[in-house]
């Protein structure tokens, strides 16, 4: 499988290409910044340096070209304001499903948020974040492609338990970086994820179980 990941050098990216290469998939990894190829290359991913922000799509599109499967594992990041909320969660999610089509790759996995809602009231920053999510998440499942929406809970960097909890509406919970990346990699292999979307917790559940289960 050949799989590209928009924001390439971001924490659950890079595990998601260590997995992959490691099992012999190839990895293409959209970058912003060339300082980050090494650390991509060091992942196993091959880095593209394309800054989906503000790149045309037709630059977005050369960059996926060939893959199998494209990943939306981007985002505006934390401490970033209202704006590159709306043109990085939201924009850069509808600019690859725009460049996946051009470029014939029919799959699009996107790492949501719990509690993406395009109608999430309130003006603070996160309100705003939650929004451009449940718009893209929307986008995504409009699109046409063979999409699957994961929908992570709160983010850790502890290490990986291989168990986690999968399901459309899910309380609040917390999971590991290592077990999100994990659970994309049996999206990727699981065509019976296509349509679904899922919120993602730790849990007690092999991951492979709780993936079939969906």
């Amino acid at each position: 499988m050949r799989v590209a990941i928009a924001g390439g050098h971001g924490q659950i990216a890079l595990r998601l290409a260590k997995i992959m290469s490691e099992r012999g998939d190839e990895v293409v990894a959209l970058i912003r910044n060339p300082d980050h190829a090494d650390e991509v290359r060091n992942a196993g991913a091959e880095p593209a340096v394309v800054d989906l922000e503000h790149a045309s799509e037709d630059e977005v599109a050369n960059a996926i070209n060939g893959s199998d499967a494209v990943v939306f594992a981007a985002g505006a990041g934390p401490g970033s304001g209202s704006e590159r909320k709306e043109t990085m969660d939201y924009g850069g999610a509808v600019k690859l499903i725009a460049a996946a089509k051009q470029a014939g790759v029919g799959r699009y996995v996107i790492v949501s948020s719990m509690g993406a809602n395009p109608n999430a009231t309130g003006d603070d920053t996160f309100s705003v974040y939650l929004r451009a999510k449940g718009r893209a998440d929307d986008a995504v499942r409009a699109s046409g492609l063979d999409s699957t929406v994961v929908r992570p809970g709160g983010l850790s960097n502890d290490a990986g338990t291989g168990r986690v909890r999968l399901g459309e509406s899910l309380p609040r919970g917390q999971v590991t970086r290592d077990d999100v990346a994990a659970v994309l990699v049996a999206v990727l292999d699981s065509p019976s994820t296509i349509g679904r979307t899922a919120d993602l917790i730790g849990g007690d559940t092999p991951i492979a179980e709780a993936v079939a289960a969906l």
